[in-house]
């Protein structure tokens, strides 16, 4: 029954088979999953799909410029191989998104010993989810504890799930799901991962036998993580890593392939919780607008005068004239079957716990 899954599953099983190279193909999701890669393409701000967000595809046409919505049809078919994960990018726009965005990754053993660092706090102990070697290459990993995971006094695995975490600045989420290395574009089987995600979903699988109860604590670890990004394809891959975290620990668990509802439910809190933004600003990128003004003077000459946005100007995040992005607070939400929260700009979550 497993190899009959694998088969089915190609994603997972193309990627680990072919060694360092991630293939994340969106054709796959638009034929196996009717619709879902529409949600995973929609913006719940703007209420219209992300956009490119980024010069870098300009020579492909107008529908790859960086105000251009990411469509279907501009990533599917013929055009099926025009996202990539940054490791399969080329050197020079590797270099170009470094120099030009400041994009960097981290290696999956920096995430870990960083995540590493938050347990520890969290548990008050040292090594609960793994502990850090050195190869004998001299390269950094790390050993996954085979044991179930014991929760401190006075805190549950529930408490855990329910903890929220954010990537700034995600990329392609490493710190959340790290189905690959975004830096080798090595696969990690799932009792090896380290992302927040992962180690929220490796308490669930231990803690829960049947189904349903593990669907219902999932959907809560997944509206626990969140993660924004400005440029269109690499937020676009993060949307799709942790969808199909989702599938892969769902096999893992029942060794089946979970229901289309219940991947549509996934990708719509996905929508929500991993979205586009200039993190500098708290605003969807490139929405601060230089209004024009037009005056006429004692001598009745037409006067044109152009007004920077307030917040770019003063550098002040409160005053900004662009679209504030919006996400979804899930812990105004009392019931485990109701999708719906309380929608909140960004901005607001900042200034309550004192930023500017």
């Amino acid at each position: 029954m497993k190899k009959l899954v694998e088969k089915r599953y190609i994603f997972t099983e193309r990627t680990k088979n072919r060694g360092n190279e991630i293939d994340i193909i969106e054709d796959n999701i638009l034929k196996k999953y009717p619709n879902v890669l529409n949600t995973l393409l929609y913006d719940q701000t703007t209420k219209q799909n992300i956009f490119w967000a980024t010069n870098n595809y300009q020579h492909l046409g107008d529908t790859y410029q960086f105000s251009s919505p990411i469509t279907v049809s501009s990533i599917t078919g013929s055009n099926g191989k025009v996202i990539m994960p940054r490791v399969l990018k080329t050197k020079v726009l590797q270099k170009t998104r470094v120099k030009d965005m400041a994009e960097v990754y981290t290696p999956s053993w920096v995430c870990n010993e960083q995540i590493n660092a938050i347990d520890n706090s969290w548990f008050k102990r040292q090594n609960i989810f793994n502990k850090q070697i050195i190869l004998d290459d001299g390269t950094v990993s790390w050993i996954a504890n085979k044991n179930k995971i014991q929760f401190p006094k006075g805190k549950t695995w529930k408490d855990y799930v329910n903890d929220i975490r954010l990537e700034i600045s995600c990329g392609e989420a490493p710190y959340l799901a790290s189905r690959y290395d975004t830096t080798t574009g090595r696969y990690i089987s799932v009792d090896n991962r380290i992302g927040f995600l992962d180690r929220k979903l490796r308490v669930i699988s231990e803690n829960i036998k049947t189904q349903k109860a593990w669907l219902k604590y999932v959907e809560l670890a997944y509206k626990s993580i969140y993660g924004y990004e400005y440029h269109g394809d690499s937020l676009l891959l993060a949307r799709e890593s942790l969808l199909y975290t989702f599938i892969d620990y769902y096999i893992e668990k029942f060794n089946s392939e979970p229901k289309l509802q219940d991947i549509q439910r996934v990708a719509y809190i996905i929508s929500w919780n991993i979205w586009q933004m200039d993190g500098l600003k708290c605003v969807v990128p490139e929405s601060c607008k230089t209004a024009k003004k037009e005056e006429q003077d004692l001598f009745e000459n037409t006067v044109t005068n152009f007004i920077e946005c307030k917040g770019c100007k003063e550098h002040d995040n409160r005053l900004h004239n662009g679209i504030y992005s919006t996400v979804m607070d899930w812990t105004k939400n009392d019931s485990f079957n109701n999708i719906k929260g309380q929608q909140v700009k960004f901005i607001d979550l900042i200034q309550q716990k004192g930023g500017k």
